[in-house]
């Protein structure tokens, strides 16, 4: 009955998809940072306009095939977002989130050309503690056979090794292990930011730490609504969304192996972060 609804729900609004906005800014990862607690937070902003059906369309990564038509269909009507823009005297802007777009080699080139002007939103967490959550993530869902997270990192290599040629040379492909089994390619952060920085410009990208966002939700809440210009009407609910329960510690031996892993890739975020990573402390 759900998938049928929804079916109908975007059928719908293929027929209307001219008379609807498409998004003004975009949370484009990463994985497992708490990228549905923020955007779950600012739905409940009267001003930011959630997609129609759900949170992540994934249009700029695996959908790309079908049309810019396809992807506005998703976004609630021009008329409303007028309607609301006049009732508290400011624009109404269109969001989703898909936290695959910062990974995928051609998610950035394909949002600059089809969002001119987009900002996109990016959150980050200590790598090490991504890279777990990732495998528990995956694993839960069925997209992962490697129970023990040891193993699937030394797999990580030969499972990835030329994905990115493969969707770089076929525009319309889907590689498996690239999307569910990066557990450290993923948590590069710098080396995703530096390719949309080249595409979008320093100035409409907002990198957030994560363990700030949920140590201090409403600071970074007002950093968020002052990036997109849009006035703080009253702090909605912050909420952990979509948490799962970490397994075992890696082993010390490991632990330190990533630790030094991520080291060069942790430095390079400071001038997004405007200092120091939170877990470098």
């Amino acid at each position: 009955m759900k998938r049928s609804v929804l079916s109908l729900s975007l059928t719908t609004g293929r027929f209307t998809s001219g008379a609807r906005v498409l998004p003004s800014f975009l949370i484009t990862g990463a994985q497992r940072c708490g990228t549905t607690s923020l955007y779950r937070a600012l739905a409940q902003h009267p001003l930011l306009l959630k997609p129609v059906l759900h949170k992540g369309v994934h249009y700029f990564d695996v959908a790309y095939w079908r049309n810019l038509a396809w992807y506005q269909a998703h976004f609630p009507l021009r008329v409303s977002a007028a309607l609301l823009g006049h009732r508290y005297g400011t624009r109404a802007l269109a969001y989703e989130s898909s936290p695959y777009y910062l990974f995928h080699p051609l998610a950035g080139e394909r949002i600059a050309a089809d969002l001119p002007g987009v900002k996109l939103i990016v959150l980050v967490r200590d790598p090490v503690e991504r890279a777990c959550s990732a495998h528990a993530h995956e694993l839960a869902r069925g997209y992962e056979t490697e129970s023990h997270f040891e193993y699937a990192v030394e797999l990580e290599a030969t499972r990835l090794a030329g994905a990115e040629e493969l969707l770089r040379d076929s525009p319309l492909a889907l590689h498996h292990s690239h999307r569910h089994h990066g557990y450290l390619a993923r948590g590069r952060y710098a080396d995703q930011l530096d390719r949309l920085e080249a595409l979008i410009g320093r100035e409409r990208i907002l990198v957030l730490d994560s363990h700030r966002f949920f140590a201090e939700p409403e600071s970074i809440y007002d950093r968020v609504l002052d990036f997109l210009g849009v006035p703080n009407l009253g702090y909605p609910a912050f909420e952990r969304h979509n948490g799962r329960s970490l397994p075992r510690r890696v082993s010390p031996v490991l632990g330190r192996a990533l630790r030094d892993h991520f080291e060069v890739y942790d430095a390079r975020l400071t001038r997004w972060l405007g200092g120091e990573p939170s877990w470098r402390r």
